[in-house]
């Protein structure tokens, strides 16, 4: 019919599993002192680690391997209360996922690292920033928390940065060739965040528009962003 308009495709957005074994984690310089503490637990020089690094980094990647190692539950920050400190740490181990400068109770988090020293109970703390960066009202949670040792994943080199974006292809299955994984290491900012985005927008625009995962898509959508 003349002047008729074709219906604009929608592309769900469906779930992709995300692999969390320490079989699937990708090793670089970037990650390696991370990947070392959680590889020798239980032999830690504090019972209580903060593990800090940007977004996507593989934070709750390693807390993952770790708390299946440890046999630890696993909590975030901001649901943390001191009534559920106790059963949190029954284990003898706990996880605290994504610490940040302002979304969680003082006074829980001061309880549980009282009561893991106590207990002699191991608590590993993912946050994107380190303590020092933090307005902490408690007097005694600040100076806990400084005292507490930290390890930073750093942004990733070149070979994990293209490891990283085959991976997350992986994860979404496309199938994807050099061609595309060369054009976005060098255009687009060398973060964590950054590759999985490129990732999902190429998945979700190749649906979209029922083409295949190519270097000219690529090109397109990066151009257009």
């Amino acid at each position: 019919m003349a002047g008729s308009v074709q219906p604009r495709q929608l592309a769900l957005a469906l779930p992709h599993a995300e692999s969390l074994s320490r079989d699937d984690f990708l090793e670089g310089p970037a990650n390696a002192a991370a990947l070392a503490l959680v590889d020798s637990w239980p032999d830690w020089p504090n019972r209580i680690m903060l593990l800090t690094g940007p977004a996507g980094s593989g934070k709750s990647h390693l807390a993952a391997v770790w708390a299946e190692q440890a046999g630890a539950r696993s909590t975030t920050a901001h649901a943390l209360t001191a009534a559920a400190v106790p059963g949190a740490l029954a284990t003898g181990a706990l996880v605290v996922e994504d610490l940040n400068p302002s979304g969680f109770d003082e006074r829980a988090l001061f309880h549980l690292m009282n009561l893991a020293r106590e207990d002699q109970a191991f608590v590993l703390i993912t946050a994107r920033v380190p303590p020092a960066a933090f307005q902490v009202e408690l007097r005694d949670l600040r100076s806990r928390l400084r005292a507490v040792p930290v390890v930073t994943l750093l942004p990733p080199d070149d070979q994990l940065f293209r490891a990283l974006i085959v991976k997350f292809c992986a994860d979404r299955q496309l199938s994807v060739d050099e061609t595309v994984v060369s054009y976005l290491t060098t255009r687009i900012e060398r973060s964590f965040a950054a590759a999985r985005q490129a990732v999902e927008l190429l998945d979700s625009e190749a649906l979209r528009l029922g083409r295949p995962v190519t270097r000219a898509l690529a090109a397109e959508l990066l151009r257009d962003a």
